[in-house]
């Protein structure tokens, strides 16, 4: 029998000790290549867990490479990702004493971490629903060229040295004009470029967040926000957002219980995700956002709006998000060029009260002094030639299409039972399977399929639905998004049918005992 304790008076959840007890096994060499784990139903009854917590330290063991499931046979240690075979170490000695095993030392688990090890371990030839990320065969490859060209040509000596911290001024500028054709007022004072949305909430985070601190996220979330306010050691509160509409209530963040949640509690921050939000790609209402702001209001909090996705919307006529219809100064708005185009760029802002932006560009100071200057000239470029919003207007069409294609699909092949959101724009799509399945454990199977998917557990502050999971549609095609999902469905329904096959048998047991 395997030596594992699992503390459940631990604030670590079990599925977490177990994957950590399980890997330190490995590495110990008391577990080798081709040595077979138990089943997961047949580990849960032996510790007296949930057979999901061994199948998420199960999935996540996987993403690793450090085991793998083979249907009908079982689940085995494997080779490493080198192709090596896992043995115990010879520990590294430094000055007389054994080096130090920095996985023990680690403060925290990242999400996006676990997501990327999920795409990095898979085949490369494998149909990937698990990032939220630009269609690379459409970047703007030669019209960028034109405009580092043109930069280096005029701007080289200028460009090329440090900048500023609130951000390069002809950038700013062209945002600022962009900006006003969306609807927001905004001056000098109230922008400041970042390195991306994800260094603008922790840049949110360090300005505002003290350890105890109440934050609002939404529930599901962005796995990166849950993990800067996590690590500012900030009181998480989750929100629940409605991925379907029901009698009396609407898609989105569930106003109601903000309400609550605000009466309740001395809240420091609201972070919300108002159009197409990650990973439910659902939208709020105008009223709701409305409301949202009168309760902010109310209770003096501000909102940080992530507007990322905003911007890949199907309709032409798009819903004011909320610094639009800000009036009493609450929002601080971060944006980004990421999901149009340039991921790999990093440059994105804030747009915030001018008191709150110089906090954060003092902020920002102390963690990179400013943002790559060629990045932020070559972007100011683009957009001055007007080539963003011609390549914007390119993504939405391509992105329609394939978010139509993912819908068509999973009702054609998807069995009853399983419900998805249906956005009307963004990059993902949330999908709940019939009650009783567990994400998890059909990702180890369709994985063997070729096909992947981010189930939701990952997404989540707290109380995880097992049976939730995203799926990704911005960077395969039409057919990848065809047959990946007629995958997905198939494998989905095998299951099925074993729990069918199961429930039979012991209808049949408890007749013959009768």
């Amino acid at each position: 029998m395997l030596p594992l304790h699992l503390q459940s008076e631990s604030h670590v959840p079990l599925y977490i000790q177990l994957r950590d007890q399980l890997r330190a096994l490995v590495h110990a060499g008391d577990l080798r290549h081709g040595d077979r784990i138990p089943a997961s139903r047949e580990l849960a009854t032996m510790l007296g867990v949930h057979r999901t917590t061994v199948a998420n330290a199960y999935a996540e063991l996987e993403s690793e490479g450090l085991i793998q499931g083979h249907v009908g046979r079982g689940t085995f240690i494997k080779r490493n990702g080198n192709g090596l075979k896992i043995t115990p170490p010879a520990p590294p000695v430094l000055n007389g004493s054994h080096g130090i095993r920095w996985e023990l030392l680690f403060a925290d688990e990242r999400g996006e971490e676990v997501l990327s090890r999920l795409t990095a371990s898979a085949p490369m030839d494998a149909l990937s629903f698990v990032m939220a990320r630009p269609a690379q065969e459409f970047f703007p490859v030669d019209e960028l060229q034109h405009c580092v060209n043109a930069v280096l040509r005029n701007e080289a000596t200028d460009v090329l040295n440090l900048g500023p911290s609130d951000g390069y001024a002809p950038l700013k500028l062209a945002l600022l004009d962009m900006l006003g054709r969306e609807g927001i007022a905004a001056k000098d004072e109230n922008l400041l470029i970042t390195d991306g949305c994800q260094q603008s909430l922790d840049l949110i985070s360090k300005a505002f967040v003290r350890p105890g601190d109440s934050v609002i996220l939404e529930n599901p979330t962005y796995p990166g926000a849950v993990a800067i306010f996590h690590g500012a050691r900030a009181r998480c509160l989750a929100v629940p957002v409605k991925t379907h509409a029901e009698p009396n209530s609407e898609p989105g963040v569930d106003v109601e219980a903000l309400e609550a949640t605000l009466a309740a509690n001395r809240v420091k921050l609201i972070v919300l995700t108002p159009d197409f939000q990650n990973p439910t790609g659902s939208s709020m209402s105008l009223a709701a956002r409305r409301r949202v702001l009168e309760l902010a209001a109310r209770h003096q909090v501000p909102i940080v709006e992530d507007h990322i996705y905003a911007r890949l919307h199907l309709r032409e006529e798009r819903v004011p998000s909320l610094k639009q219809l800000d009036r009493a100064n609450l929002v601080i708005h971060i944006d980004s060029f990421a999901k149009v185009a340039f991921p790999g760029l990093r440059v994105g802002w804030i747009v915030a009260p001018a008191a709150a932006v110089e906090r954060l560009r003092l902020v920002k100071q102390t963690t990179d002094l400013h943002t790559d200057q060629l990045a932020q000239a070559t972007l100011a470029e683009f957009l001055r030639r007007g080539l963003f919003t011609k390549h914007l207007a390119k993504m939405r069409k391509v992105y329609s299409a394939r978010l139509e294609a993912l819908d068509q699909a999973l009702r054609k092949h998807m069995p009853d039972g399983t419900r998805w959101t249906r956005p009307e724009g963004g990059m993902c799509l949330w999908l709940e399977l019939p009650p009783g399945f567990d994400a998890s454990e059909l990702l180890i199977h369709v994985k063997e399929r070729g096909v992947l998917f981010a189930p939701g557990r990952y997404f989540y502050v707290q109380n995880p639905l097992p049976n939730t999971l995203r799926l990704g549609f911005a960077s395969l095609d039409e057919k990848q998004i065809a047959r990946g999902v007629m995958t997905l469905a198939e494998m989905l329904k095998v299951e099925m049918r074993k729990r069918q096959r199961g429930v039979r048998r012991a209808e049949r047991s408890r007749v013959a005992l009768v």
